[in-house]
């Protein structure tokens, strides 16, 4: 082996070798994004007002950013009880059943309690429940 083609085999190793700490500073001088910080407000989303739940005793929102959500209860009830009211069975949208305090699935008679957990199948999985809250004359639900 001559010299030059020495030098021109010892350059290109070199220069393999010095590739990934060049792509490593670039990659690490690149501005990262800034992930806002969530505020309480952003995580609370608005179902209804107190005034609807009291006449009813539910209120029935289809369209949120958790999907389908039904609460249960009134202004005056400690615990608010709102779970996504789509069975997990055959996604049929259950109905309460206040004098045995259960939702029941028409379709196929899945039975689950109130903190969404199936209490009779065919269904397997449980509702997804969420956190509520009365402020003001509103009724808030977010994600457990």
């Amino acid at each position: 082996m001559n010299r030059r083609d020495f030098i021109v085999l010892f350059s290109i190793g070199w220069f393999v070798n010095c590739l990934p700490v060049v792509f490593a500073m670039t990659y690490a001088t690149q501005p990262k994004p800034i992930k806002p910080k969530s505020s309480t407000s952003e995580n609370w989303f608005l179902v209804g007002t107190v005034a609807e739940l009291d006449k009813t005793g539910q209120i029935f929102k289809e369209k949120s950013p958790f999907g389908p959500i039904l609460v249960i209860g009134t202004s005056k009830s400690q615990n608010l009880i709102a779970v996504n009211p789509t069975c997990t069975h055959l996604n049929c949208k259950v109905e309460w059943e206040v004098k045995e305090k259960i939702f029941l699935c028409p379709c196929h008679a899945s039975e689950f309690g109130v903190d969404g957990k199936v209490q009779n199948g065919p269904a397997t999985k449980p509702l997804s429940t969420y956190l509520t809250k009365i402020e003001d004359n509103s009724v808030m639900v977010r994600r457990i």
